[in-house]
């Protein structure tokens, strides 16, 4: 009774299952159609196969006569770009941008329809295959798939695939995906010859102290009468050509994010410079280093909508975080070097007043220098750590009084913090010990110009007299710069147009008293005295005047300049400031001109001659002449 039932059930089952398919294939007229009588039943079918032939005889009568004239081509759209070409409507280039759309859409579609098909078919393996597992042992089951239905899988897959080829903009060979729109590359190249003349005459004394070799290097004893410190070149005139090469991306990460990198040439790590010699670093075509300049994110966004809103003025704001360019606005390279990128995070903003008034604002918080971990690393007690940073702001003002006339006037106060040196606590330098605790404290670059002062009390060996010293030297003063930057643009003769750029520097941190009781250079005759008479000072001013085009886009644009500068030795830091101008640093003052010409919109020469002298301390001059062929992209 048990196996007969079990059949029973079997059967049912089937049947079952057969009447659920057939009525999900051919719709609600066959689910109420197992209902009738298989009389009814037959007579249904023969009733609706003479409709069926009727309508396919109608059909037949009502159908077009189509020409048996052989297209060109046989899309239809082809023919039709053909005809209207043909009688003069559209001319070929139209032609030929249409048929490569049409060409490119057909690609697209006859890939769209063999990935449809494809997925049908194995959409329909695929539940056979279920349908298999689900039956008895033993049993065989035929799984029909109408064609309607895979023609609708076909369908909805064939619009899947058009409407993502869209959306990531592969629909038309040739194109980019939306992501790549939203990255931009761009870089230039400069190759530059420099000549450097120096005077004759005994002019330079060639005792210009070069502090950064020592303080990069090994130590050096100045009470060692019979070894010399490394010193500038004052005497030997010098060529060199150089080559300058960078390489950036920038990506929009959406909803106010960017993300910023550059890569650039250099000799060295210097951060005023990306400067490569060629024949240097080795020379024999040796191979140069590239280095990481930038890479930073910034979000921008605007105040409207926020608390701030209810003043009435639209702000815009950038918040920055990585290495990235100065955020500060400078006219001149008194201060700041043109190569000089920041480390750290900084914000600006700016904000419409009026129409034709803007003022501005910057500010942030930069790391100089960090303590080595393990500083010092062959001492088993380490030493503190003294860490160095920059923390400094900016406000300022864009007004056009005129149509020709405007004026932009900038004012910044920079502290840095942690870079004065200080004496040692008493180092047994020649005994036992290998580093002193203020040796961090002295710079990890410099150029020149800076008053220096020693950084070691060294202790003699015990019962001996000090005869040797070996020294690291820091910097004998303190420095908060206060800027004041100001530029006139006279348009009056539009295009050319005539620019007044001027800056003023004052180091409100500067004690004369304490930097003359430790310095060490940038001293006065001494009369035999056998000390450094201090001559060291902390004021600073630029001004300079550029005629001609402000933007060089054509073949023809042209700009010249000229201009003064004079920068004490402790005005401001010399690491940051103009690596050109008297080969780079403070305590220098002269004259400097220079010209651009435009060879074409991306692609223009420089030629600049600059003449530099020292202010105080040893006697140093230097000419230098750069002649500079320059490309962007």
């Amino acid at each position: 009774m048990s196996s007969v039932n079990e059949a029973g059930v079997r059967r049912w089952f089937a049947l079952s299952a057969s009447v659920v398919a057939l009525t999900i294939a051919q719709g609600p007229a066959f689910a109420q159609g197992v209902e009738a009588q298989p009389g009814e039943a037959r007579q249904a079918e023969g009733q609706q196969s003479k409709e069926k032939k009727s309508k396919e005889k109608q059909s037949k009568e009502d159908k077009p006569t189509v020409s048996d004239k052989k297209p060109v081509s046989p899309s239809a759209t082809a023919n039709l770009v053909n005809l209207l070409l043909e009688q003069g409507v559209i001319t070929q280039e139209q032609a030929d941008k249409v048929t490569s759309q049409v060409d490119d859409e057909a690609f697209v579609t006859r890939n769209a329809v063999q990935d449809a098909t494809t997925k049908a078919d194995a959409a329909a393996k695929a539940a056979t295959a279920a349908a298999s597992a689900a039956s008895p042992p033993g049993s065989r089951r035929v799984s029909y798939v109408p064609e309607v239905v895979k023609r609708q899988l076909r369908e909805d897959i064939r619009k899947e695939v058009m409407s993502q080829a869209k959306e990531e903009g592969w629909a038309s060979p040739g194109t980019y995906p939306e992501w790549a729109s939203r990255i931009r590359f761009h870089g230039d190249l400069r190759g530059r010859y420099e000549g450097l003349f120096y005077p004759g005459g005994g002019y330079n004394t060639d005792q210009l102290t070069d502090f950064n070799a020592i303080n990069t290097g090994a130590p050096f004893d100045p009470l060692n009468k019979t070894s010399f410190p490394p010193v500038f070149d004052g005497n030997a005139d010098r060529d060199r050509f150089r080559l300058r090469a960078r390489l950036g991306m920038e990506a929009d990460l959406s909803e106010g994010f960017t993300a910023g990198m550059r890569l650039a040439t250099g000799s060295s790590a210097s951060p005023v410079s990306t400067n490569q010699t060629l024949g240097g670093s080795g020379g024999n075509f040796s191979r140069y280093q590239l280095w990481l300049d930038r890479a930073y994110l910034t979000y921008d966004f605007n105040t409207t909508g926020t608390p701030f809103d209810r003043y009435g003025i639209s702000t815009d704001v950038a918040l920055s975080a990585g290495r990235f360019d100065n955020p500060f606005w400078k006219p001149t390279d008194l201060v700041w070097d043109d190569d000089l990128g920041f480390d750290g995070a900084a914000f600006q903003t700016k904000s419409k007043i009026r129409p034709g008034f803007t003022v501005f604002a910057a500010g942030g918080a930069f790391p100089i220098f960090n303590t080595n971990l393990d500083f010092a690393t062959n001492e088993p007690d380490k030493f503190k750590s003294a860490d160095k940073y920059l923390f400094g702001g900016q406000v300022g003002m864009n007004w056009q009084a005129t149509p020709t006339l405007a004026f932009t006037m900038g004012a910044g106060l920079f502290d840095f913090s942690g870079v004065q040196g200080k004496r040692s606590s008493p180092c047994d330098i020649l005994g036992r010990a290998t580093a002193c605790d203020t040796d961090h404290l002295r710079p990890s670059f410099a150029q020149k110009g800076n008053t220096y002062m020693y950084l070691r009390d060294v202790i003699p060996l015990q019962g001996q007299q000090l005869l040797s010293s070996p020294q690291y030297y820091g910097l004998a003063s303190e420095f908060r710069p206060l800027v004041l930057s100001g530029r006139a643009d006279f348009g009056n003769f539009h295009p050319v147009h005539v620019v007044v750029d001027g800056e003023f520097v004052w180091n409100s941190a500067f004690d004369r008293a304490h930097v003359a009781a430790y310095a060490v250079n940038t001293c006065g005759p001494n009369g035999g005295s056998g000390r450094c008479l201090f001559e060291g000072g902390n004021l600073g001013w630029i001004a300079k005047v550029t005629v001609g085009h402000k933007n060089l886009e054509k073949f023809g644009d042209w700009n010249t300049n000229i201009g003064y500068r004079y920068l004490e030795s402790d005005a401001v830091m010399d690491a940051f400031s103009d690596s050109d101008f008297g080969l780079g640093g403070t305590n220098l003052q002269g004259y400097f001109l220079g010209g651009n010409f435009a060879v074409s919109k991306n692609v223009w020469t420089t030629a600049k001659w600059m003449s530099a002298n020292s202010i105080s301390g040893e006697p140093y001059a230097v000419d230098a002449l750069q002649v500079d062929l320059n490309a962007k992209f």
